[in-house]
């Protein structure tokens, strides 16, 4: 019997995540069965359990994948030296989801896969295991951009006496909230989210009494 190699084991595993992901953004993550799954594949039931034992397994591994593509997004954006400014690398985390960079993306538009990591979001509430795996990135990100506000204090850029995981919380917080944006409207892309911010920043704070 010829051995199956690992280069078809692992595409393999990538069609029946795209597949489900494709099915998750459409229906929804309570309104796709396994079934659906199947039929999205072209895949025997057999072949698909191989890789995963169900949906829940399908969903965690999915929102690995979403959660993990953004965290380094946000690493790759906070390694710049010297560090731009916020608008411009918010910019380019947030490009993640237009540019087709991130894992889970495939065959999905933005405004879908924003969906996708919005109902991550939403599902971490009910399981546990997806609430791990949030964390988890979390403190990720939040260690990576507080080196990042580290960085613009160091540089002068900073003034503020504001603790740096306060910003980096409220720098993700951006990120979070355009997502959601993206996922409820559709109807913006990341230069609008660059530009605001890059009002907000020329403001003249002495003007403000």
């Amino acid at each position: 019997m010829a051995r199956v190699s690992q280069e078809h084991l692992d595409a393999r595993r990538r069609q029946i995540l795209d597949g489900a992901a494709r099915c998750f953004a459409r229906d929804g993550f309570h309104g796709t069965s396994m079934q659906d799954v199947l039929k999205e594949v072209g895949l025997s039931a057999g072949a698909v359990y191989r890789y995963f034992s169900g949906k829940e397994d399908l969903i965690a591994a999915i929102a690995g994948e979403a959660v993990g593509s953004l965290r380094r997004a946000f690493e790759r954006a906070s390694q710049v030296t010297p560090p731009p400014a916020p608008d411009v690398l918010i910019g380019r985390v947030v490009r993640t989801l237009f540019d087709g960079d991130a894992d889970g993306a495939r065959g999905l538009d933005s405004r879908a896969f924003a969906g996708l990591i919005v109902q991550v979001w939403s599902e971490s509430l009910r399981s546990e295991r997806l609430a791990a795996t949030l964390a988890e990135a979390y403190r990720g990100l939040s260690a990576a951009w507080s080196e990042l506000v580290w960085a613009y204090r160091e540089s002068g850029l900073l003034a503020a006496d504001v603790p740096d995981a306060h910003v980096a919380r409220t720098l993700i917080a951006t990120a979070q909230g355009f997502i959601a944006q993206l996922a409820m409207f559709g109807d913006a892309g990341p230069e609008v989210l660059e530009n605001g911010l890059r009002g907000l920043m020329s403001m003249d704070l002495q003007k403000i009494s």
